[in-house]
């Protein structure tokens, strides 16, 4: 048997058997928001809200979240506008869970062209986080995506790590809240790396007062 494919088995019962655990052990969790989201700044740093989003309830409907943040935001002075998603789970014992972008950016008809993972250095953060990279397009548009999955504190980017962690927490802290963060820059004139050191320098705007609504 070829080493990867036996790997990958053994992985797959171990997510099983952890999975068993979660279920079992893992009782009447809910940890609530700090602040809803609906409080989230209109301003960080240079960037200010420039639209509040709405999500139809279909939509709504499909996520399942507790809680939802869309909107976007210009930088003082000029410059390309960011689009911020935070979709917040209380708990995923009930079958509600994040939505990778993975699947529902092709879904809605933009296909990745570009993925991958980039580290972000932070102000006030010992280490750089890391967060999933795409370059996605529909028709003649391209944007630059950056996701992440944020629980206990801590940043995910592979949803596969993301489980385990899942797993981990529900049984030993009986904690299974999560939220996708997710960060969207379109971009001009074929120029990928502005729209990428736009979203960054969103990113680090947004990740401190994020911080403060999502329970540690």
């Amino acid at each position: 048997m070829p080493a990867d494919r036996k790997h990958a088995q053994v992985l797959s019962v171990v997510l099983i058997a952890q999975a068993v655990l979660f279920y079992t052990l893992s009782r009447g969790e809910a940890v609530p928001l700090s602040r809803p989201l609906l409080e989230f700044p209109s301003q960080l740093g240079n960037w200010s809200m420039a639209q509040q989003g709405v999500l139809e309830k279909e939509v709504l409907d499909v996520l399942r979240a507790d809680d939802t943040l869309s909107r976007l935001y210009r930088p003082s002075g000029g410059g390309a506008a960011a689009s911020l998603f935070v979709a917040y789970f209380k708990t995923q014992r009930t079958g509600q869970a994040p939505h990778s972008p993975k699947n529902c950016l092709p879904g809605s008809g933009w296909a990745p062209s570009e993925s991958g993972v980039v580290r972000i250095a932070l102000p006030g953060e010992a280490e750089p986080i890391e967060v999933n990279h795409y370059i996605v397009s529909r028709g003649e548009a391209r944007s630059v995506v950056l996701y992440w999955y944020q629980s206990r504190g801590r940043v995910i980017a592979s949803e596969y790590r993301a489980k385990i962690h899942l797993v981990l927490d529900s049984i030993r802290y009986h904690r299974s809240d999560t939220a996708l963060v997710r960060v969207v820059a379109p971009v001009f004139k074929g120029d990928d790396a502005a729209a990428s050191r736009t979203a960054e320098d969103f990113v680090r705007a947004l990740f401190q007062p994020l911080k403060e609504f999502l329970p540690n």
